[in-house]
């Protein structure tokens, strides 16, 4: 029957047959659900005249809007009725388990909605082997996919099986609408646009055929370089426009999402968010900003009971626990007090430092009152944290002690073990009014020599698995221990997209833009990054979603576990063969993939397909629910742990009630050692993905090409604040760690030059998108060669363009007014200042030839000699004033470069000069262009000029030595062989001076 290719009957396993016209018989006409023609006559003969799988009519009678708890059992009930012929097998269980192995349904990966109903009978199967009772809940399951789709106003709480009365009810008012909407740019702004990056490409073409076919011949050297670099800058011009083709704008609406999932009178229905909170060294991320952070979360305006907050102390300090110790005490009065006033922030430090009229607002007359008595409790909190951190200066010889005498365990931090804390929560302490608090937990996971531990992106992986086995929350929240939640509601925006039934399906995070506090207000370094945030990330969300930035992000749980979205291409086209068939082999109907592609596709889907028995394994003992998580390879995709493996069927989170806290405890201790991941795919194709010290880019991409979706969520009120490094030396290393990162993708198989065109999920925009954030770093090599050209050609007295004709005059006429005309245009539809888009093309140049060179050639060295360069950064004593550390100067090697090029434009200016003065009036007109070129590098260096000067014109003397010896050097070397410009012939010289009559 398989072979033939006939519909099988999902009821009774027979082939579906035809009806009397000789067409093949169809039950349902809404999802052509396979049912043969005696069943069909049954159900209706009882009763049942509405299709299982969708909820359609089979008689025009009206749909029925949900399937009750009460008549999914009753179907499994009627089920056994139809078991008259089954016969009972001496083996139990284990016949069960191998049917189910042997009987993969094309379920998808939304049979992890019903994990937390158990069948009545699983032990009995039918005369081929299939288990009855599997079929009618695939069509329980499938229905209620299809009612989610179509009736959002029928949502109910994800957590749990909703009751009888619930499913009917229809909300009214506010609950009815979607909780977000999309809005594009006006078209008024938006086509004008368009047409001119059409009109700029265009111009582009016709000046390269310009300059190509009118080199230079005196200097063709100078001339091939300047072409070369030009068609780069353009390709580089491609892949960062043609992604901001379709910006949109998102609204979202918090108070339809309470009216839909928090109704008077009933528990809230909200997903549940696990926060994370990632710290290493307490010593140079100090433990208050930590803590700021941590108060920030746990004073979120979201129900106590669907907040927890796990802080990863990776370098298992025993600052970070007691400081962590100390704020959980603070939080008992902090976190009631800014729940009752509104506050906002909800980070002290920064609440109390704000500059603005804080009894606005307010109408209470006890706020002034307990806000000076919260100011005073925050400051004697202060000066205790302030006191563990002095007294953690200085390590003693026989390492650090706990209150109860015993040695702390992480005094060796490359080798200790697991360590965890819960604070607060349900069973913790309570704040000073006697509410509950959110759960608060520390996390060190195991260290022991000889094993890659990952660094950020393994701790975040280990906090997955910690988080899941304790609360299990569908959706994951990470922020860096340095950004705080400056919106109290930020989760809540985020919930409006995750939570929309008609949005929220298919989207793997919703992520934030980053705000930051203390950065001067001219942003000279760009610190700010407003153009990526404001610009590019608003045209990737009108693609297939913005690039994950490492903090800020709402993830939904299940893509990090390697799932695809319910939408996924690929379960689709399984449903044209039998489901035994197509999970043993693939179809021959596929287009050609890599084979490579195809291997992981295969195992996703077989994963998939493998959830549905995994979740019906309840009434098995310890052993045989071991045995059948292992034939179903869950261990070797996950790790050995049957708690977490039974965690990640649960689509929308929760732990089993009947949990005992301290199992719990010893399974997540057990979750975090440092050899868990052997042999697994952790950090391959599920969690965090390593191989990058930019974690954050691989992970979002590997979660694209599944064919999820992400979601840029810009709330009127920034979600998230953090700090930056102001200081230029830190800005350069800053930048040259993300760039190293994209070296590192680029030299990987995760490329998106060749990764991910298998599966074709991936939108080719958003590939152009992902190529530019891993080539930009090359750019440094054109960009620093075009940028000492100008002070060649001044030396020298070449240039790189012939006389100008009226025809090559106005090409480049027209492509400067292309370039002014585009960023006026996009100015004015994302609402960024011409001063934010100035400094970004300043720090443009100023990162291109110092961070990202030095990240190209580290990434060449660790390829191809596996050496890892690090460049350390020593600072000097900064002042202290406001932003003083912004004229703080730090020697490093990525100061260099770019000092070097300012130092030869600079004497390139002044030797041009000189010579346009000794040769009179007609070398000026050609020496204006030359001038025009080595202005154009200093000035988009200025800003790096006035870092290097400080505030005193202080710069390092190692510096100017360096810089001033690699100029000279240069000039004498230039000026000795002179490459760029054509050997004149002696010669022809002498013959030229003997026919003059002298």
């Amino acid at each position: 029957m398989m072979e033939s290719g006939a519909p099988i009957c999902h009821t009774c396993g027979e082939q579906v047959g035809d009806d009397a016209n000789g067409e093949l018989f169809v039950a349902c006409h809404e999802c052509n659900y396979p049912m043969c023609k005696s069943c069909f006559e049954f159900e209706t003969k009882e009763g049942r005249k509405v299709c299982l799988r969708c909820g359609s009519p089979y008689d025009g009678t009206t749909p029925i809007l949900k399937l009750s708890f009460a008549d999914f059992v009753n179907t499994f009930i009627w089920s056994e009725n139809l078991l008259d012929d089954v016969e009972k097998k001496e083996s139990g269980n284990q016949s069960t388990m191998a049917s189910h192995l042997n009987d993969s349904q094309d379920v998808g990966i939304h049979a992890r909605h019903i994990s937390s109903v158990s069948t009545v009978d699983s032990e009995m199967n039918d005369e081929y082997g299939n288990p009855i009772w599997k079929n009618r809940v695939e069509s329980w399951k499938d229905k209620k996919n299809k009612k989610k789709k179509k009736s959002p106003k029928a949502e109910t709480e994800p957590a749990q099986v909703p009751t009888e009365q619930q499913m009917e009810e229809k909300p009214s008012g506010d609950a009815s609408e979607p909780l977000s909407i999309v809005y594009p740019i006006p078209r008024n702004k938006l086509t004008p646009y368009r047409a001119v990056i059409i009109m700029r490409l265009v111009i582009l073409g016709l000046f390269f055929h310009y300059r190509i076919t009118n080199p230079v011949d005196s200097a063709f050297g100078l001339w091939l370089t300047s072409v070369i670099c030009e068609i780069w800058f353009a390709f580089s011009w491609v892949l960062d426009q043609f992604p901001k083709w379709n910006p949109v704008n998102r609204e979202t609406y918090i108070e339809r999402l309470s009216a839909r999932y928090e109704r008077e009178g009933e528990p809230s229905q909200l997903a549940g968010v696990d926060f994370f909170v990632s710290t290493v060294d307490p010593l140079k991320e100090p433990p208050l900003i930590t803590a700021n952070t941590v108060l920030s979360i746990l004073a979120v305006d979201y129900p106590v009971d669907k907040v927890s907050c796990y802080v990863s102390d990776d370098g298992a300090a025993m600052l970070s626990f007691e400081s962590l110790v100390e704020t959980a005490e603070f939080a008992r009065k902090w976190v009631p007090f800014c729940k009752k006033y509104s506050i906002e922030p909800r980070a002290p430090e920064f609440y109390f430092s704000q500059k603005i009229d804080y009894l606005k607002d307010k109408v209470q007359p006890s706020f002034v009152k307990e806000r000076r008595a919260m100011k005073r409790d925050y400051e004697e909190y202060k000066v205790r944290v302030n006191a563990l951190v002095a007294k953690a200066q200085k390590t003693p010889e026989e390492g650090w002690t706990m209150q109860d005498g015993t040695p702390w365990p992480g005094n060796n931090t490359r080798d200790h073990p697991g360590m965890i804390q819960v604070f607060l929560g349900n069973t913790g302490a309570r704040d000073i009014e006697g509410n509950e608090l959110p759960r608060l937990v520390y996390v060190s996971r195991e260290k022991r020599p000889g094993y890659q531990h990952h660094k950020k992106a393994g701790a975040e992986n280990a906090l997955v698995r910690v988080s899941a086995v304790l609360t299990n929350a569908p959706y994951i929240l990470n922020v860096d221990c340095d950004h705080y939640v400056n919106n109290s509601k930020a989760v809540r925006e985020a919930m409006c997209i995750l939570m929309d039934p008609q949005v929220g399906r298919d989207v793997c995070y919703v992520q934030f833009p980053q705000r930051f506090d203390g950065i001067d207000k001219s942003d000279r370094y760009a610190n700010r990054n407003v153009v990526f945030f404001d610009v590019n990330m608003k045209g990737l969300d009108g693609i297939q979603g913005p690039v994950y930035v490492g903090t800020g992000c709402v993830f939904n749980r299940q893509a990090l576990y390697g799932y695809g979205p319910p939408s996924m291409p690929s379960l689709r086209k399984r449903k044209d063969s039998s489901s035994c068939f197509s999970c043993c082999c693939p179809s021959k109907k596929k287009p050609a993939q890599d084979p490579a592609e195809v291997y992981r596709d295969a195992k996703r889907e077989d994963l998939n397909a493998a959830i549905f028995n995994l979740t019906e394994i309840d009434n098995y003992d310890e052993h045989e629910r071991s045995m059948l998580i292992s034939q179903l390879s869950f261990e070797k995709t996950f790790g050995l742990s049957s708690v977490f493996i039974e965690s990640t069927l649960m689509e929308n989170g929760g732990v089993p009630e009947s949990a005992n806290s301290s199992t719990l405890i010893k399974e997540a201790i057990h979750v975090i050692g440092c050899g868990y991941e052997e042999k697994t795919e952790w950090g391959k194709e599920i969690g965090w993905i390593y191989g990058s010290v930019t974690e954050d880019i691989l992970s979002g991409f590997k979660m694209h090409c599944r064919g999820w979706r992400s979601i840029y969520c810009m709330p009127a009120r920034p979600a998230f604040k953090g700090s930056a490094p102001i200081n230029l030396s830190d800005r350069l290393h800053q930048v040259l760690r993300w760039a190293l990162g994209s070296v590192e993708i680029f030299f990987s198989r995760h490329c998106p030059l060749w990764y991910g065109f298998g599966g074709g999920r991936l939108k080719w925009l958003q590939r152009l998108a992902y190529i530019n954030t891993i080539v930009y770093p090359f750019t440094s090599l054109p960009l620093i060669a075009y940028c000492t050209i100008p002070a060649v050609c001044l030396l020298t007295g070449k240039f790189i363009i012939p006389t100008l004709s009226n025809l090559a005059s106005m090409l480049f006429l027209g492509l400067f007014i292309s370039i002014i005309v585009t960023a006026v245009l996009e100015l004015r539809w994302s609402g960024v200042s011409i001063e934010d888009l100035w400094r970004n093309e300043q720090f443009w140049v100023i990162g291109g030839v110092s961070a990202h060179l030095f990240a190209v050639f580290q990434g060449f060295l660790k390829m191809l000699a596996g050496i890892d360069t690090n460049f350390t950064v020593t600072a000097k004593a900064a002042e202290d004033t406001e932003f003083g550390e912004l004229y703080m100067v730090k020697w490093t090697t990525l100061l260099i470069p770019p000092t070097t090029l300012l130092i030869i434009n600079i004497v390139g200016v002044v030797a041009g000069f000189s010579d346009a003065l000794n040769k009179g009036y007609e070398a000026w007109g050609p020496l204006f262009g030359k001038v025009f070129f080595a202005f154009w590098v200093i000035l988009h260096l200025y800003p790096f000029l006035k870092g290097l000067m400080g505030r005193q014109n202080r710069t390092p003397t190692i510096v100017v030595l360096w810089s001033v010896l690699l100029a000279s050097v240069f000039s004498l070397v230039w000026v000795k062989i002179n490459p760029f410009v054509n050997k004149v012939d002696n010669t022809l010289v002498a013959e030229t001076c003997i026919s003059i009559d002298c």
